[in-house]
């Protein structure tokens, strides 16, 4: 700990305190310093970083040390603001300006807890309140809000009514059109990583910020499926149903994005068709690109939801597909060069599967039998072919021959795929044509 005379007050605030009361690890301590200017810092070893307001590191611990400031609206957006610093800001008023009551809380280094505006007390009610008026001047809250949100919804953690309309009339007043997509993708992105990733798209869709971020899913609010496949019958909900069953499956969040997004094209199926989804597929493809160029998502992102949006359906008819077929799937996913991507292609069509009312613990056996699939096709190799003088494209021709021959014997001789066809020859459907399941 720095000198802590008594003109320099030092008080952990923020994230630190909220999860020290709830008992959770604390990944990282930020410190509030009040009644000291940035050449008392300076003197006592701290290194400023700061660019729009005074931020200090410890010179021993490289945590981050800031002055109390107040701060006032200037223009639109998170970025219009301008800080004041001084050694007369008190905590408090320091405080009142940051988003939720359990954000506001400051803790002295003795352990007392310092309280003004109540967060102690919404922690045990499980309220995600905002502190003051002053929320409605910054846009990004809405998407801080929805991800503390998705991180604490297990706990039973609701917004309070009151914060549901001062989001709501912030986003009626255009303030979220300001957001940068840079910002909007970083939020989204820790959100993905939540324990409920879901209820983060669900707070944007009820406080009608999903329409102005991300208008590809709101799209999907309020179109039908057909109800034998998908009891929950809303296309959007069950897009949320399969983020959540993506994100018990796995942490990685390439892999639950593409499950939230593998339905895009059902948004703009023509009403006539209702409520099937012929083609949704490549529909869903060009609004992918879309919302992936709008926001700057990473490639990793986009590369796995891409094919996920595109197979999707052929994932889940992988029982009843010809061994060629198999091929050419293994081939679209480049899954001989890249297997992690089959994987991550396999865990997001699992979720699709999972994600819809009454079916959270369904068994999807498509999974277990494109893994041996692969796992079997992917043992032949050019390497024979070249030394027996093949070049070139006869190479690849005579690998996917030879690979199409093991997946016919391997279907042959797995005995729990006996009642699957083995006839190369027979007429599979069109990805369009059935609705007998998920897709």
């Amino acid at each position: 700990m720095p000198d802590t005379t008594p003109e320099l007050q030092v008080y952990l605030v923020g994230g630190a305190v909220r999860d020290r009361l709830l008992g959770l690890p604390v990944q990282e301590r930020d410190w509030v310093v009040v009644g000291a200017t940035p050449e008392d810092m300076i003197a006592r070893g701290f290194r400023p970083v700061g660019k729009d307001f005074p931020v200090f590191l410890h010179p021993e611990t490289g945590e981050e040390y800031a002055l109390a400031r107040t701060e006032r609206k200037t223009g639109h957006g998170y970025g219009g603001f301008t800080f004041h610093t001084g050694p007369e800001v008190t905590l408090e008023e320091d405080l009142r300006r940051r988003d939720l009551t359990i954000n506001a809380m400051a803790m002295t280094p003795s352990g007392e807890l310092i309280d003004p505006y109540g967060g102690e007390e919404d922690l045990r009610q499980g309220l995600l309140r905002h502190v003051s008026p002053a929320f409605a001047e910054d846009p990004l809250r809405i998407l801080r809000v929805a991800r503390f949100a998705a991180r604490f919804a297990k706990w039973g953690f609701r917004i309070s009514h009151g914060t549901y309309a001062l989001m709501k009339k912030m986003v009626r007043e255009g303030e979220v059109d300001y957001l940068t997509p840079e910002r909007v993708w970083k939020e989204t992105e820790k959100a993905l990583g939540e324990d409920r990733p879901a209820k983060y798209f669900e707070v944007l869709h009820r406080v009608g910020a999903l329409a102005r971020l991300f208008p590809e899913l709101e799209a999907l609010f309020g179109i039908p499926q057909p109800a034998h496949a998908h009891p929950e019958i809303d296309t959007g909900v069950h897009c949320l149903l399969a983020l959540d069953a993506a994100a018990r499956l796995t942490p990685e969040r390439t892999v639950r994005f593409a499950a939230l997004v593998h339905d895009l094209g059902k948004g703009t199926t023509p009403q006539d068709q209702l409520p099937r989804h012929l083609g949704h597929e490549e529909r869903g493809v060009t609004l992918l690109h879309r919302m992936c160029d709008r926001l700057k998502i990473p490639n990793a992102y986009r590369e796995l939801a891409e094919r996920v949006v595109r197979w999707h359906g052929l994932a889940h008819r992988a029982l009843e597909l010809r061994p060629a077929t198999l091929v050419d799937l293994f081939d679209h996913l480049d899954a001989w060069r890249r297997p992690q991507l089959l994987e991550g292609f396999l865990l997001a069509c699992e979720a699709d599967a999972r994600g819809r009312t009454g079916h959270a613990q369904d068994p999807w056996p498509q999974g277990d039998w494109l893994r041996r699939a692969y796992a079997e096709a992917a043992k032949i190799q050019g390497g024979a072919f070249a030394r027996a003088g093949y070049r070139g494209a006869e190479i690849r021709a005579k690998v996917r021959e030879a690979r199409i021959r093991a997946l016919a014997r391997l279907r042959r001789s797995a005995s729990s795929q006996a009642q699957q066809p083995d006839d190369q020859d027979q007429q599979e459907q069109d990805p369009g044509e059935q609705d007998q399941g998920p897709g």
